[in-house]
């Protein structure tokens, strides 16, 4: 059997990805499909008024919107990324993320190799 590369999710099975975070109180609930030493995959879910801190990446870090709407601060600008949007955030440039609202999103980060 081969090692899976893709973690905590059915395999051959449609999967709703909205559906495989659930918001709770007052909590960032994550779940990690991938992770390794090119990339990893997790999914979040904020409960409004949750956030992530400033805080640096050593790999670009793309967030795609599932549910809800993020404040977003790359450096010193500020984005409102919604439901089926999607920004980048650099390499190396502090980024932050606040749920003005419950929000759920993916989260793929590439790694330098």
């Amino acid at each position: 059997m081969a090692e899976h590369l893709i973690k905590n999710i059915d395999f051959s099975k449609v999967e709703n990805m909205e559906d495989l975070v659930t918001y709770q109180e007052g909590q960032v609930v994550s779940r990690t499909l991938s992770q390794g030493k090119s990339s990893s995959l997790t999914l979040f879910a904020f409960d409004k008024g949750e956030e992530i801190s400033s805080h640096s990446s050593s790999g670009d870090a793309l967030v795609y919107i599932l549910d809800g709407t993020s404040k977003i601060t790359i450096g010193d600008e500020e984005f409102e990324v919604s439901k089926g949007e999607t920004i980048v955030m650099p390499a190396g440039i502090p980024h932050a993320l606040e749920a003005t609202e419950q929000f759920k999103m993916v989260l793929i980060v590439i790694f330098k190799q």
